[in-house]
């Protein structure tokens, strides 16, 4: 992999910035983006890769497309608690937010791919949510589109009926990998210096952010940019009362060597094993990914499942020490926050919101 800086140029193919309003700091507080090797961008990649974030044809019943749960309006989120795919179907897990994923080491709240082709396709063949049966029905889509055959033929250097999965995934990454945004509020005092950026609130809110609350242990800033997040995954033990009671048994009969596919869990408890049901590593039980918290105050609802609805209940939530059970992560624990001084994490938050987003919320 090779160390790439995106252009102004790339960003005005995503539609969050146009020639009239390029703001040269626009990455303030980001690191520079690393692009694989194997899928250098262009600016015509990402045209490309933008048409199929946005095309209902590539679902089973014409739809859905990624853009129904990553909206541009809720920095690429879709404010409903968990993903809703074809026939009004729901899943487990809350829909993410695409900015900054171009910075994640795995995609999804479980970590379950290692990049972002490889999570392009996933929700492509999910039977919840665009309901394809086969990776090749995506190829087939984008075939009978002669617009599709002249554009992957140009972009790829091939015959115009050339056209492979893989392709489809590299194109939607590009594109995904222009969807950054930095130059908060947060942004601008901090690696901008301009100490007039943060207001008394914010400003007390982001040094108990750092300290007493103990937050930036998993929502890391350093001394160069900060991610407010640190690509690992805790247990927080949100949801975690769906299995709680049956834990105990569960991990014994792992540790006697059955398989986790023959106990009895639901579909809805297997769900909140996170972690695990990749790894099959026991304590990964109930750990899922820290999300990034910019532009957090267009995300909501919170968490893995969508279960907190405002970012005033986050800061209790945390402030109580989680929901206690056996694999509660050792960094939740009470913080015994004052009123005022809940009020000031949460106007921090709001402080993380990037420049391009601000008329959004307004």
């Amino acid at each position: 992999m090779k160390v790439y800086s995106i252009g102004l140029l790339l960003l005005m193919y995503t539609g969050l910035l146009s020639a009239d309003n390029l703001q040269p700091d626009n990455n303030l507080g980001l690191p520079e983006i690393l692009i694989p090797a194997h899928n250098p961008q262009s600016a015509e990649k990402i045209a490309l890769g933008k048409k199929l974030f946005n095309d209902k044809r590539l679902s089973r019943d014409g739809t859905i497309s990624c853009d129904s749960c990553h909206d541009q309006q809720r920095a690429f989120t879709d404010g409903q608690s968990v993903a809703v795919g074809i026939k009004q179907q729901t899943g487990f897990r809350n829909a993410p937010t695409v900015v900054n994923a171009a910075f994640y080491q795995t995609l999804f709240l479980d970590g379950r791919a290692a990049s972002l082709e490889e999570q392009a396709l996933g929700p492509f063949l999910n039977p919840i949510e665009h309901g394809l049966k086969a990776s090749q029905q995506i190829v087939e889509i984008v075939k009978q589109d002669l617009q599709y055959q002249q554009q992957f033929a140009q972009v790829f250097n091939t015959a115009d009926s050339v056209i492979t999965v893989e392709q489809v995934a590299q194109a939607i990454a590009s594109f995904e990998r222009t969807l950054i945004a930095g130059n908060s509020a947060f942004d601008r005092y901090l690696f901008g210096r301009d100490r007039q950026a943060l207001n008394a609130s914010e400003a007390r809110g982001m040094r108990l952010f750092r300290r007493k609350g103990n937050c930036a242990n998993c929502h890391e800033i350093s001394g160069k940019n900060a991610l407010f997040m640190d690509n690992r995954f805790y247990n927080l033990g949100v949801g975690f009362d769906k299995v709680n009671s049956q834990i105990a048994e569960f991990v014994q009969a792992l540790r006697a060597g059955r398989s986790a596919d023959k106990f009895s869990f639901s579909d809805a408890q297997r769900a909140e094993l996170g972690r695990f049901n990749v790894t099959h590593i026991i304590a990964d039980i109930g750990k899922f990914k820290t999300p990034t918290l910019r532009n957090i105050a267009l995300t909501a609802p919170y968490m893995h499942d969508g279960s907190v609805k405002t970012l005033e209940e986050v800061v209790e939530y945390y402030d109580k020490g989680g929901d206690k059970n056996p694999f509660l992560d050792s960094a939740i624990f009470p913080l015994h926050f004052t009123e005022q001084e809940k009020q000031d994490l949460v106007d921090f938050l709001k402080a993380l919101t990037s420049a391009q987003y601000l008329l959004v919320i307004k």
